[in-house]
């Protein structure tokens, strides 16, 4: 009875990597870099190139390795760093494009296919360093080509920062038109209460608090969901949120079991398992068909909040159950770009930004990988930015806008990114104006909710 238990336990995990696409989305090692400052700004970079370069040179023959072992498909291997804007300040720098361009050599040297960490967290104020880094962005995203970058403009904590707002706004409709396509907007994040141990791009960065080395893996896993729903057809919904778990607890136990031999062999601390359920633009890999398959005729009727609510809930119990350092995001990621049901909502109206926000409050992150017409105004995007930041900042979560003015595109043009970054239809925005409002600058006060001491 064991073996045949077993047997069927191997069975079942071929086919959720055949049939389902479970994978690892990615192994991502964050390295600090803290003691790299220098008031030398070229003698700064080569510290941390150097650190960069002889922490990761493993990482990814490694995580190879580990994946023809277990024949579990390792999508990204990935970097993050400490926050540039902290380290760069010493050198008193004003423009910090040589700093990204020393992150781009430092993961192409070692292989990897993104780095994070050009990031400034400015919630309560902003330094030089951080206008500096902020100043940066369109210039070191248009001229590099695996470097990512976040900006942390709110916390539940601190309120919300509507001078880095505006200035954000502003900051994304300029590097998207830096770039062809508006691509290097697409590997930039804009946080409220962002996290420093988080694997995922484009907002990785690995925090002040956390150890010199660690790796951590972000799973995937939606087919799997997706087929767990579809096996409790017509159950009431306490029941499918059990079945939901379970499928959870299974995808997680593959991904600590990763991320802890990967550590072992790296020699380094494991730190966490992200539980967000990461689409692709495949078919079969679309947390939009999971949701479908919970009875909504299109993501974006009534009740797709509701359903998404279930979904993330369940997910995190049985995660939580499977292993005891989980992190990151955790829970479920909404990109229009990268994940094929969306993309096929978007086309057909089913689903418009104003359900996106509301969506905000229950899933992973926000408004992720959304391509909206070129000559948006900046302060348009940052009044997006103020909405997600708002959600956050009230309901203590991690919100986060990736929006891509694509340069020359109207409503319903359709834009390539290319790999796991995926298509997107060019969707509507509100014709009103924000402008007035976003420039008012300061701060939008924490929520009395916030003083818990």
């Amino acid at each position: 009875m064991a073996l045949t238990s077993y047997a069927e336990s191997i069975l079942e995990t071929i086919h959720m990597i055949s049939e389902d696409r479970l994978d690892i989305r990615t192994v991502t090692m964050g390295i600090s870099l803290l003691d790299c400052a220098d008031s030398d700004g070229e003698r700064a970079r080569s510290r941390c190139y150097e650190r960069i370069v002889s922490q990761a040179r493993n990482l990814v023959s490694v995580a190879d390795e580990i994946e023809g072992e277990l024949g579990i498909p390792i999508i990204n291997k990935r970097i993050s760093v400490t926050p540039i804007a902290l380290v760069a300040g010493a050198s008193g720098e004003s423009d910090m494009t040589a700093w990204a361009q020393m992150l781009d050599a430092a993961a192409k040297e070692v292989g990897v296919d993104f780095i994070g960490g050009f990031s400034a967290l400015v919630e309560k104020g902003r330094t030089r360093a951080d206008d500096a880094l902020m100043d940066s962005i369109p210039q070191a995203l248009s001229s590099t080509d695996v470097v990512c970058s976040s900006v942390n403009i709110g916390s539940s904590r601190a309120g919300i920062n509507m001078g880095a707002v505006a200035k954000m706004g502003e900051v994304i409709c300029e590097t998207a038109h830096a770039s062809e396509g508006g691509l290097a907007a697409a590997k930039l994040v804009v946080f409220a209460n962002s996290v420093g141990d988080n694997p995922f791009m484009a907002g990785a960065f690995h925090g002040v608090e956390m150890p010199d080395c660690v790796v951590s893996v972000g799973v995937s896993g939606p087919g799997v969901i997706k087929r767990a729903i579809d096996g409790a057809a017509g159950l009431p919904f306490d029941e499918l949120a059990e079945t939901v778990k379970k499928a959870a607890f299974k995808v997680t136990r593959m991904g600590e079991l990763v991320g802890r031999m990967a550590a072992e062999r790296l020699g380094v601390r494991f730190g966490i398992v992200d539980l967000s359920l990461a689409p692709t633009a495949e078919v079969g890999d679309s947390v939009a068909r999971a949701l479908e398959a919970m009875g909504l005729e299109r993501v974006g009727a009534h009740g797709t909040t509701a359903a998404l609510a279930l979904l993330n809930d369940a997910v995190k119990k049985g995660g939580l159950m499977a292993c005891s350092h989980v992190g990151g995001l955790s829970g479920s990621f909404i990109p229009v770009s990268e994940d094929e049901g969306m993309i096929e909502a978007a086309q057909l109206g089913a689903i418009s930004l104003a359900k996106l926000e509301a969506m905000t409050a229950i899933c992973s992150v926000g408004l992720d990988m959304i391509a909206i017409p070129g000559d948006t105004p900046a302060s348009a995007v940052a009044g997006m930015i103020a909405d997600e930041a708002a959600i956050g900042v009230m309901n203590h979560k991690t919100t986060a806008v990736r929006i891509i003015p694509a340069p020359g595109t109207r409503e319903g043009d359709m834009v390539e990114f290319g790999g796991l970054l995926g298509t997107s239809p060019v969707m509507p925005v509100s014709p009103y104006s924000s402008a007035e409002f976003i420039g008012r600058g300061g701060i939008i006060p924490a929520p009395v909710h916030s003083f818990k001491n």
